[in-house]
C-alpha cells in the first residue's frame, strides 16, 4: 500500500472514538457490577440502579448508532474483498443488537421481578440475557481478531479508530 492511500484514509472522528472506547468501558463496568443472583434484585436501591443504568445504556447505544450511521464510513480499502466486508457488517450489526439485547432483557428482568411475576417469563428473560452475554463475547472476540488483522495487514484500518500502536506509513517502492 502506498503512502498517499494511508494518508487519504478516512478517519472516524473523535466522537466516533469516544462512542467506541467509552462503550468498551461501559461494557467492563457492566459485566464487572453484574448480578450474581436475581434475588440480589430485593435489594430496591440495587434494582434501581440496574434499571437506571440498563435503560441509560440502550439510550446511549441509540444515540451511538444513529451517530455512527449518519457520519461514519467503513475503514476498509476499497479492493477489500466483498466477503470482508459483509463479514465487517454482520459482525458490527451483531454487536449492536447484543449491546442493545443486553440491557434490554436485564431491564425486562427487573421490571418483571419487581412486579412480582416468577416463573417462565422470568426464565426465559434471564436465558435471553445470559445467551446475549455470552454470545457477544464471540462477536468481540471476532472484532478483536479482526482489528489484529487489519493491524499486520497495515492498511490503515487500525489506525482509523485505535489510539495506539499507530500502523507505519510503508511505500511499495
Amino acid at each position: 500500500m502506498d503512502i498517499d492511500k494511508i494518508n487519504k484514509k478516512p478517519k472516524h472522528s473523535f466522537t466516533a472514538k469516544l462512542f467506541h472506547w467509552g462503550f468498551v468501558v461501559i461494557f467492563i463496568y457492566g459485566i464487572s457490577k453484574q448480578v450474581d443472583d436475581i434475588n440480589q434484585l430485593a435489594d430496591i436501591s440495587l434494582l434501581k440502579s440496574e434499571i437506571i443504568f440498563a435503560a441509560l445504556m440502550i439510550f446511549l447505544l441509540l444515540i451511538r448508532y444513529i451517530y455512527m450511521s449518519k457520519t461514519q464510513v467503513s475503514s476498509l480499502p476499497e479492493d477489500t474483498s466483498i466477503f470482508q466486508k459483509r463479514a465487517a457488517k454482520v459482525v458490527h450489526l451483531s454487536l449492536y443488537i447484543n449491546l442493545a439485547a443486553i440491557p434490554f432483557t436485564g431491564l425486562l428482568i427487573g421490571i418483571f421481578y419487581w412486579m412480582g411475576l416468577n416463573g417462565w417469563i422470568i426464565e426465559l428473560s434471564v436465558t435471553l440475557h445470559e445467551f446475549s452475554i455470552s454470545t457477544i463475547y464471540w462477536f468481540i472476540a471476532i472484532h478483536v481478531a479482526a482489528a489484529i488483522y487489519h493491524r499486520f495487514k497495515n492498511d490503515g484500518v487500525w489506525s482509523s479508530m485505535v489510539p495506539v500502536l499507530k500502523e507505519s506509513k510503508k511505500s511499495n517502492d
